[in-house]
């Protein structure tokens, strides 16, 4: 299931931004803001370490909830649709977007380790 999601993004040994935002059904340029970055450089450069660096916050949170829901398809829904409690009704996305990928992160180990906000 996740090894399925992680060769769903990739392209040889690096995230595909072009799979990735196939996979999420997002337009490239919603990724490129939620990634910090220029769209042109996600296409221009999707292998550059500083891409990578990017893109790396939305793989782990979406790994660590793949893992929590058992489904990755699941987990991305999550991402997109689901209000995270605590946040003013704000989705993993909208935090993620506004540089809140850590306290994402941090929800998603809460709720591993049985914490319920």
């Amino acid at each position: 299931m996740l090894n399925a999601f992680l060769t769903d993004i990739s392209d040889r040994d690096f995230v595909s931004p072009l799979r990735m935002s196939a996979r999420l059904r997002l337009p490239l340029g919603e990724l490129a803001r939620l990634a910090h970055v220029h769209r042109n450089t996600l296409t221009r450069h999707p292998d550059s370490p500083a891409v990578q660096k990017c893109l790396q916050p939305v793989v782990r949170i979406l790994t660590v909830a793949a893992e929590l829901t058992g489904d990755a398809d699941k987990a991305i829904l999550w991402f997109r649709h689901q209000p995270i409690a605590g946040y003013a009704g704000k989705t993993a996305l909208q935090l993620v977007e506004g540089g809140h990928a850590l306290a994402v992160l941090k929800h998603l180990e809460d709720l591993r380790d049985g914490n319920y906000a």
